[in-house]
């Protein structure tokens, strides 16, 4: 399996997409104007042609109602003009890892967005952590105007804690090492900090960087990290859900967020017992967007704020993938229900939904005969029940020994 991404214009004329002998199908990522508004997998027979008019057929049944709200959402901008409102100043954290290649590509996606900037003052920190040797150094002396901080403590929680401190911004957005930004990534960002000057903090779009192989493929068949099209605003209080804000899953994911700094520091930062790396690469986002929510502030997902995530490649990685999400969201859970006396009841409410909605889904997949969801919802099962059985605890151990073995 192998798919082509595919960038389309829906407001200029469209050309045909050939796909190679070896493609066969399509990821499109559709546009308005430049803003992007959907995203749609098209399954072909490989080496063939996506005509015109089937892309133009397409638009008509998928895009039309997005191309709408565009339009009325741009209308309405001109009539409600921000001139003369001040933008915050802004600090872009990457944590990496022995990824120097990645990181390159991140930082060459950010120099081409950075310069046209609206907000007060932009910096770019990237936090080495606890790489085995100097690769990620000389890639970040290869780009201009790039902070370097090393965080010898091992676990991306050390590093976002290191990079909240080390940042000067009001404003600290996260990306992960395994993304590139969308050409409106900064623009999208400052819109929502714009019309949302009060909020705690913000999600965005998560689209894939490529779907070359079967893994990638699967995986945003089967959700990925997509939120969505359609901005969201998250409070604290939610009427037509009874477990929100537990599942803060919806908000967004860790690989593309950001937060008024201040907010985080008075929250403590982080939780450096969440997303440590292999053992326990999870539930870190999970817990900071919990927080923010249950402190009072509401958060933003804002689908301008977009970036493309490179998704595991194999099946065996994508099958850890679900173990650890299982995993992380047991450990987050565990976490929050000791902490938080006032939603107990949510929290245990929550347990049972996600084990009885997973058995649901390993049913179905074993009506269907769909190997690979029965072997993905048996990962993820097993890991929630690893992560129940007292990981949280067996995380707070391991960081413990880290920051002796690093003072």
């Amino acid at each position: 399996m192998n798919y082509k991404l595919a960038d389309i214009e829906l407001s200029e004329p469209l050309a045909p997409i050939e796909l190679s002998a070896g493609q066969n199908g399509i990821g499109l990522v559709a546009r308005w104007q430049g803003r992007l508004i959907a995203f749609e997998m098209v399954e072909l027979s490989a080496g063939s042609v996506m005509t015109v008019e089937r892309l133009e057929a397409l638009a008509c049944e998928r895009f039309a109602g997005r191309i709408l709200v565009a339009k009325l959402e741009e209308e309405l901008r001109r009539r409600q003009p921000t001139d003369g409102a001040a933008l915050p100043s802004l600090s872009i954290a990457i944590c990496t890892k022995d990824r120097a290649q990645r990181l390159s590509r991140l930082l060459s996606s950010l120099d081409r967005v950075r310069a046209d900037s609206a907000f007060q003052s932009v910096e770019i920190l990237v936090v080495d952590n606890a790489s085995v040797d100097n690769a990620t150094r000389d890639a970040v002396e290869g780009f201009r105007d790039i902070r370097y901080v090393f965080e010898s403590k091992a676990g991306l929680d050390f590093a976002r804690n290191a990079a909240l401190h080390a940042a000067r911004g009001d404003i600290i957005a996260y990306l992960d090492d395994d993304v590139v930004v969308d050409r409106n990534w900064l623009a999208g960002l400052a819109k929502a900090c714009l019309e949302n000057p009060d909020v705690g903090g913000f999600t965005g779009l998560v689209l894939p960087y490529r779907l070359d192989t079967e893994a990638q493929i699967l995986f945003e068949r089967r959700g990925g990290f997509g939120r969505g099209f359609v901005r969201r605003e998250f409070h604290k209080a939610r009427f037509d859900n009874p477990l929100h804000p537990v599942g803060s899953g919806e908000l967004g994911a860790g690989c593309n967020m950001a937060f008024d700094r201040a907010l985080l520091i008075k929250l403590g930062g982080f939780d450096e017992a969440l997303d440590t790396g292999a053992p326990l690469p999870g539930g870190g986002d999970l817990d900071i967007f919990y927080r923010v929510l249950r402190s009072g502030r509401p958060m933003i997902y804002e689908p301008e704020y977009a970036v493309y995530h490179e998704h595991r490649e194999t099946i065996p990685q994508l099958r850890r993938q679900y173990w650890t999400w299982g995993l992380g969201m047991m450990a987050f859970l565990v976490k929050s229900y000791r902490t938080d006396d006032e939603m107990r009841a949510r929290h245990r409410a929550m347990v049972r939904w996600w084990f009885f909605d997973q058995l649901k889904a390993l049913a179905r997949a074993a009506r269907r005969f769909r190997g690979h969801e029965l072997r993905f919802g048996i990962a993820e099962l097993w890991g929630g029940i690893y992560g129940l059985a007292g990981e949280y605890d067996r995380s707070r151990t391991r960081i413990q020994a880290i920051r002796e073995r690093n003072r």
